[in-house]
């Protein structure tokens, strides 16, 4: 396998390139400029990789379909994200095609802190029908970024998924191959009394089945466990709210826990 970072400007015009094989890394000592994009090649896919794009957000475990491409946030695009990203005269990136053990383990598979909305071919990926005023701080990508502080709003750590008051809200997490789950894990905003809550949700799910989760009002994590399922993707929806006076309910962080079928290939 070979890696390849290249880090383009707003015109495509090549600033940097770092190349390597199973692992590759790439110490790129400017600041970085709007319009200015992370890529990363690969010589063959569908690959598991180790992906850092910025050494204050560390690595995540990803799945590659295809070359992955990351936006350099400015502005309303960064305040999702630790002050620290992205920031300064010197940054270092790194890629790892995994090991087999890295990828066997039990583990939340919904997690990746480097998703954003262009990104095809790089999972988990999150998308949602809804997202508050069109805000970063309200993105479905804040919904598996790892971040499980829900006790305020608005920029980082706060941010979150919000739904913009729409009862027919949904989001759905895409894994991009089939993979066994049995576990779900939902940190919802609890920022009281600014905050509603929901009572009940609903997952369905690729293989065509549903799951009811009944929740109580609570800064506390609300998990359910099932018996394994295989699946490509599931989305919440039929968010049932509290008769609490707030219009607020929001969601901080999903975790889906399960693991691998051993089957790599995109679906």
């Amino acid at each position: 396998m070979d890696l390849c970072f290249k880090i383009l400007d707003s015109d495509m015009n090549t600033k940097a390139v770092g190349k390597g094989g199973d692992e590759v890394s790439l110490v790129y000592s400017q600041p970085y400029a709007p319009g200015d994009r992370i890529i990363l090649e690969t010589s063959g896919r569908p690959v598991f990789v180790w992906l850092q794009m910025d050494d204050a957000l560390g690595r995540v475990l990803v799945y590659i379909t295809g070359n992955v491409e990351y936006i350099i946030p400015f502005g309303e695009k960064r305040i999702n994200l630790s002050p620290k990203a992205f920031y300064g005269h010197k940054h270092l990136l790194y890629a790892r095609v995994a090991k087999d053990y890295d990828v066997a383990g039990y583990r939340n598979l919904a997690l990746n802190v480097y998703d954003q909305h262009q990104m095809k071919d790089c999972y988990p990926h999150a998308v949602a029908n809804v997202e508050t005023r069109g805000e970063t701080v309200f993105a479905a990508q804040n919904a598996i970024d790892g971040i499980v502080v829900n006790a305020s709003h608005g920029e980082w750590p706060y941010q979150s998924w919000g739904i913009d008051r729409r009862d027919d809200a949904c989001i759905k997490i895409e894994f991009g191959r089939n993979v066994e789950i049995d576990r779900i894990v939902l940190y919802t905003r609890a920022d009281f009394p600014h905050d509603n809550w929901w009572k009940r949700v609903r997952f369905n799910f690729s293989d065509e089945s549903e799951l009811e989760m009944v929740m109580e009002k609570s800064v506390l994590p609300h998990e359910i466990v099932f018996s394994p399922r295989q699946v490509c993707w599931l989305e919440m929806n039929h968010m049932v709210k509290s008769d609490d006076p707030s219009p607020f309910p929001a969601l901080t962080q999903i975790e889906i826990y399960g693991r691998e079928t051993g089957a790599v290939e995109k679906v």
